[in-house]
């Protein structure tokens, strides 16, 4: 779901690219991006497309023909960064872990040890399993190799901690539409001076003129090279789903995407459903959570029957995965009371229609009385979403 605040602020009238209101605006962007993307960093601004936009700017920038390049991969999108570095023509090391478990960061010290290593790219929070990549460590480790460390944070940015300078990682690239709670078309990037200088001292050119960093950068600074026409009504739309997080509070965020994913979890276990992946909290995306998809169930059909009868999506899995494991989404705007129960109640109903057994309001109850014990059974935790005073140009 978008936030409502955030598709009031696309409404707003068009206005030139370089308006001297929208280059207000374009600042405030940026120092948004700092505050979300915690970060001193100079360069923070949005790439003009998807997450995939800003993961491909990043690494055609800043990788040459030749470079090596450690990509840790337990998922989907750690085989798309495999990909965009093949693309770039990297000499490409994969450490690939079992999916649904992290990539340990022993594994990453090893590759870097045999060889000299331009980049360590990692994924954050692996959508397509649900696993939230600690990254502490592997940043020290690429700094200890004098490697750069780049991470997708595509999916955690606005629901989880995304620490870019306390982690040590040189490039971080998100997306809108996930816990940003923004429609997708714009993919928020942060860069430090060690990245900047890698730049600056490339020997080839960039292979990509759109998703080339060095002249959006320039677009993104008191310059205003006219790089490419702004999507004006996204930057907008991004302005407030950026106010947005810093209107509830960083904490207090993190602290209801953990809520709402733990009180999911608490109602699909009551009914006798198991989870896909890491078992350690601190190891598994806190708003994503992978749901074993029951033997003998058609899991289409329960999708479409959730999506028919109650107007209700949750996510299918990828590769492997295929019809072995459910993904269920409490991110950004949707993270709330009502969504949580109301899934759960759903997935239930369809569930028993197409012959899996489970205690009749098992689920529901459950989660009730997860929120009791938390204290929140009265839903203040989404208080801050209905937070009106913002969203006017």
């Amino acid at each position: 779901m978008a936030d409502p605040r955030v598709l009031r602020a696309m409404a707003t009238p068009l206005v030139g690219q370089f308006d001297p209101e929208f280059t207000a605006v374009m600042n405030e962007v940026m120092e948004l991006l700092r505050v979300v993307f915690q970060t001193r960093n100079e360069r923070a601004f949005p790439v003009p497309g998807t997450g995939r936009a800003g993961l491909e700017a990043a690494m055609v920038s800043l990788l040459e023909p030749g470079d090596r390049v450690v990509i840790g991969e337990c998922g989907r999108f750690g085989l798309l960064l495999i990909d965009i570095a093949e693309r770039c023509g990297a000499e490409v090391v994969p450490v690939r872990a079992e999916w649904g478990r992290i990539v340990e960061p022993e594994a990453i010290e090893r590759a870097l040890g045999r060889g000299r290593t331009r980049m360590v790219a990692m994924i954050h929070g692996e959508t397509s399993t649900g696993v939230l990549q600690p990254l502490a460590e592997i940043g020290r480790l690429s700094r200890a190799h004098d490697a750069l460390l780049m991470a997708d944070a595509v999916v955690t940015l606005g629901g989880a901690e995304v620490a870019t300078d306390d982690w040590g990682v040189d490039v971080m690239v998100a997306g809108t539409q996930k816990c940003l709670s923004c429609p997708s078309g714009l993919a928020p990037v942060t860069y430090n001076a060690r990245a900047e200088s890698v730049l600056e001292k490339r020997t080839s050119r960039i292979r990509s003129n759109y998703l080339d960093l060095l002249q959006l950068q320039r677009y993104w600074s008191p310059a205003r090279y006219n790089h490419h026409t702004a999507p004006t009504s996204m930057v907008f739309a991004l302005r407030e789903a950026l106010r947005a997080v810093v209107v509830e509070g960083k904490e207090a965020r993190f602290e209801r995407h953990r809520l709402h994913g733990d009180a999911v979890r608490a109602g699909l276990a009551a009914m006798g459903l198991s989870f896909f992946g890491a078992e350690r909290r601190e190891r598994r995306l806190p708003f994503i959570t992978p749901v074993v998809v029951p033997a003998g169930v058609d899991e289409l059909a329960v999708r479409r029957r959730l999506i028919e009868e109650f107007g209700i999506e949750i996510g299918a899995a990828f590769g492997q995965l295929q019809g072995k494991i459910w993904r269920i989404g409490t991110m950004g705007y949707s993270a709330r009371r009502q969504n949580v129960l109301l899934c759960l109640a759903a997935l239930e109903s369809v569930l028993r229609a197409e012959g899996f057994d489970s205690a009749s309001g098992a689920g529901v109850d459950a989660a009730r009385a997860f929120y009791t014990t938390a204290g929140v059974a009265d839903g203040t935790m989404d208080d801050n979403l209905g937070a009106s005073g913002i969203g006017s140009h």
